[in-house]
């Protein structure tokens, strides 16, 4: 039981003389260089706080790259949308460019059938204003698209003289 007992009181001295030298060192330690010890603990900290937010940035454009990797695909899909949109607006303008179209050649046939008519009223002898008039009733009673305007003679004297003075 001696030996435990100086196995223990051993201890406690080694312990004690273990912090001793330990509260010497650093005491001394402090005492020297404390100044110098907080302002570096401060200068680390910022430094920390500093290199943290730029690899935050760092990681942000990372990040920004990645979605830009992925942002050709949404570009294409917008640029394919938007020719799928001018194709269709130019089928319809094709579309009324060719009802235009018809509509002209409906009108140029409706006038090149009314001076056959005219033509045709002329060499039989008869008015072209009467026999204008009733098939444009016939066809629409509304007015018509095309309109012929036919002057009247009128009594007038004419402006040079019948006779020849020389």
């Amino acid at each position: 039981m001696e030996r435990e007992e100086d196995s223990l009181s051993a201890r406690p001295a080694l312990e004690t003389e273990g912090l001793r030298f330990l509260h010497v060192t650093v005491g001394s330690l402090l005492a020297s260089y404390g100044w110098y010890i907080v302002f570096s603990c401060i200068l680390l900290y910022v430094v920390f706080q500093k290199l943290s937010a730029r690899l935050r940035a760092l990681r942000q454009r990372q990040l920004e790259r990645a979605a830009a990797s992925v942002e050709p695909d949404v570009v294409v899909k917008r640029q394919e949308a938007l020719a799928a949109a001018r194709l269709k607006m130019q089928e319809e303008l094709n579309a009324q460019v060719e009802k235009h179209k018809e509509k002209l050649k409906q009108l140029e046939e409706e006038k090149r059938r009314q001076k056959i008519e005219m033509w045709d009223s002329m060499q039989e002898g008869k008015s072209y204003k009467g026999n204008a008039k009733k098939p444009q009733e016939e066809d629409s009673p509304g007015p018509s698209t095309s309109s012929v305007v036919v002057k009247r003679k009128s009594d007038r004297k004419p402006l040079r003289g019948g006779g020849k003075h020389h």
